[in-house]
């Protein structure tokens, strides 16, 4: 009788390899992609002009609000961009959601807090924008940041309300 070799049993399989960084190119073209970089865009445009003028009383709260809505956004963009959601434990699997989540409740609610605060503001130092005030105005930027926190609570409402579409048509993805 001949011995037959037993049939060759394949390796276990290794760690899975973790593919080269790339671009999702996809998701830069998407609308969810797009606003997230007019928030950023706006976002750093607010709390870069609070926190390049003097600030005092709620606007340190204006300006802690933009800057943490500003850092989570940039950590969104990134994992979407590189499309590597999946490593962020639990949210990963729900990153649609997660992204719904960041922007109807927390962006748009801290940025609606933060341009109130600078429109008060700019409000309490409108009497410096008068002909002939010599003393250092900070009208212009108040103002501005107002403006800007606008715009960007406006933006954060719109990819929510995307979000918030794709959810209801059962799309689970971000694109």
């Amino acid at each position: 009788m001949a011995r037959t070799a037993p049939p060759a049993v394949p390796p276990p399989p290794g760690p899975p390899a973790r593919g080269s960084l790339s671009l999702h190119r996809a998701y830069l073209r998407s609308p969810l992609g797009l606003l997230r970089l007019g928030q950023l865009a706006l976002g750093a445009a607010f709390w870069v002009t609070v926190a390049a003028h003097r600030y005092e009383g709620a606007a340190h709260f204006a300006l802690f609000a933009a800057v943490l809505v500003w850092l989570l956004t940039l950590a969104l963009f990134g994992l979407s961009l590189l499309g590597r959601w999946a490593l962020v434990p639990w949210l990963g699997s729900r990153w649609l959601l997660t992204n719904l989540v960041h922007d109807l409740a927390l962006a748009v609610g801290l940025y609606a807090a933060a341009t109130g605060i600078m429109g008060y503001k700019a409000r309490q130092k409108s009497y410096c924008s008068l002909p002939g005030y010599s003393q250092h105005c900070l009208y212009g930027a108040y103002l501005s940041a107002s403006v800007c926190g606008g715009i960007a609570a406006c933006l954060y409402l719109f990819s929510g309300l995307y979000c918030l579409s794709r959810r209801c048509r059962d799309q689970r993805d971000i694109i």
